[in-house]
């Protein structure tokens, strides 16, 4: 679950990452958290992010959409277009998120769509649109991401190139 196997890059972008060695689905991917909770993006550039993540396992007592699951994939689709606006030699770190909750779901898959705000060379901010499967807005939410210079020890933590074909 929560292999990123079928993401949409912009060529360029994919032929950046190669050149340095990084595995860019690898980069890119939910994380532990997301891929736990069946996060997958489908689409990813600085310009739109989309990713889905199902209601079932990802509920509060009542059998809603847990708000903080909300939470969890509109930081995970904005910090993905940080890292893309961002580019090889940023990593973006959140340090504001926003969500409204506008309605309960109960059953299938929500969608959410992340689009910048704000795309500038310290900060990012994108807004995130998450739909249950009947296009009826669930949440609105917006980050920001604090885009800083990669570091060495950044660097070591970041997936190789083959790495996920060795999983």
């Amino acid at each position: 679950m929560g292999e990123q196997q079928h993401v949409k890059f912009p060529q360029e972008v994919i032929d950046e990452y190669a050149a340095l060695g990084v595995d860019l689905p690898a980069l890119f991917s939910a994380g532990h958290l997301g891929n736990r909770m069946g996060v997958q993006i489908l689409e990813a550039s600085a310009e739109r992010v989309v990713g889905t993540m199902p209601v079932e396992g990802n509920t509060q007592p009542y059998g809603l959409l847990h708000g903080g699951a909300s939470a969890v994939l509109a930081e995970t689709l904005g910090s993905v277009g940080s890292m893309l606006h961002g580019g090889v030699s940023k990593i973006a770190v959140g340090v504001d998120l926003n969500c409204t909750h506008h309605r309960g779901v109960r059953s299938g898959l929500v969608t959410g769509v992340a689009t910048p705000v704000h795309r500038g060379r310290t900060t990012a901010t994108y807004e995130i649109v998450i739909s249950d499967e009947q296009g009826k807005r669930v949440c609105s939410a917006r980050l920001t991401c604090l885009l800083r210079e990669v570091t060495a020890k950044d660097a070591g933590n970041l997936p190789e190139a083959g790495a996920a074909a060795g999983a």
